[in-house]
């Protein structure tokens, strides 16, 4: 049975420090901090597509502008992912990538490189994620290796089909056989934070509220 819809859903009511805490307490890695949200507003969350770009020749085949397959591979349900580490000052995502990508509901974009368009991302209110812009086009500077590849986002080895969530506070990435654990432990500790805010806004004093249960609530 594919629960991988119920799972999107449910990541998308946590958020990424509850994940964060979750992967802390289960020994899992996955955590990118440090990477902005360049545009749109609010977490995303979602299975990643993902697209691998460098240099040299692409795959053969007709030709095809970057992002593109990515794109027609996802939805509503997606996060697009996309490696480009060569350091080359140019984009690995732009404006009508953008627009492509609202219009199929794909719920953002997670970049390991630069972007450019910025400003159109930012009217048409579409998430980006990413340390890097630039107004230099791709075009004869990076091809496109792969689409629903294997990438590495900074340290982070991420698999077509793996979970990702996006917020102000960081970008993680969930292997899709840790998915039902992580959300059950993030559900959890949401669910604590959750009774000792209302004990906090019924008066309780913040240190009887925290004291304990906060150091000890990754334990069940």
């Amino acid at each position: 049975m594919d629960n991988s819809h119920d799972y999107v859903v449910r990541l998308r009511r946590v958020d990424a420090c509850a994940v964060s805490d979750a992967l802390d307490s289960l020994g899992l890695t996955g955590v990118v901090s440090g990477v902005p949200q360049t545009s749109g507003e609010g977490r995303i969350a979602g299975r990643a597509v993902t697209m691998k770009l460098g240099v040299g020749e692409p795959p053969p085949g007709p030709p095809r502008h970057l992002g593109t397959a990515a794109i027609e591979a996802a939805g509503a349900d997606n996060v697009i992912v996309v490696e480009q580490r060569t350091g080359i000052d140019c984009g690995s995502w732009g404006g009508l990538l953008s627009l492509g990508a609202q219009l199929r509901d794909i719920a953002g974009v997670v970049c390991d490189g630069p972007v450019r368009d910025i400003d159109e991302a930012r009217a048409l209110n579409f998430p980006i994620f990413t340390r890097k812009l630039t107004s230099k086009t791709g075009r004869g500077r990076v091809v496109e290796l792969g689409t629903n590849v294997p990438v590495l986002f900074e340290t982070v080895t991420v698999t077509p089909g793996d979970y990702v969530i996006a917020d102000r506070s960081a970008v993680i990435f969930i292997a899709a056989a840790d998915i039902a654990r992580v959300l059950e432990k993030a559900e959890m500790i949401a669910a604590k934070e959750s009774a000792m805010a209302d004990r906090l806004r019924a008066g309780e004093r913040i240190s009887e509220v925290m004291a304990g249960n906060y150091e000890h609530m990754l334990k069940r």
